[in-house]
């Protein structure tokens, strides 16, 4: 009775056997693809500030979620169990008025529409999706026959 649920079978990874960041980088990937396809498609169908948009915001997410992860690493990076972690809000706060000063510039000058700079920023979104798809697919395909 203290087996789990895959113990039975021998050629499947565990889950917890998985590498750390092999997820993050699989988000990575997907946010990069479908930032990439965003625009691909737009440089045939919308106008180029539409495009350029695109490119902009999904440059963003990645440059955000890159950001993001490094500066949660640092903040978690000493921490044991007798410290807690320090915060580097300055750091963590930044990146937000970094990425709003870019999108600001960009719209102010006429070389980008807002709305598509919003929409190419929520590529991580697609790259989420893409990973909990995946996930519910291994759940669903490495579950044990009872």
């Amino acid at each position: 009775m203290s087996e789990g649920a895959d113990s039975a079978r021998p050629g499947v990874p565990d889950d917890a056997e998985e590498e750390p960041r092999a997820v993050e980088r699989r988000i990575f990937r997907d946010t990069l693809v479908a930032a990439a396809a965003a625009v691909a498609v737009s440089a045939f169908v919308a106008p180029w500030r539409v495009t350029a948009g695109l490119a902009l915001g999904g440059a963003l997410a990645l440059f955000n979620q890159h950001w993001l992860r490094s500066s949660v690493a640092a903040v978690f990076a000493g921490a044991s169990a007798a410290r807690p972690p320090k915060m580097k809000a300055a750091r963590y706060i930044l990146r937000h008025f970094v990425v709003a000063a870019v999108v600001f510039v960009a719209h102010s000058a006429g070389l980008v529409s807002l709305v598509a700079t919003l929409a190419g920023m929520c590529a991580v979104v697609a790259g989420l999706l893409a990973e909990g798809v995946r996930q519910f697919y291994f759940a669903i395909v490495r579950r044990e026959e009872t």
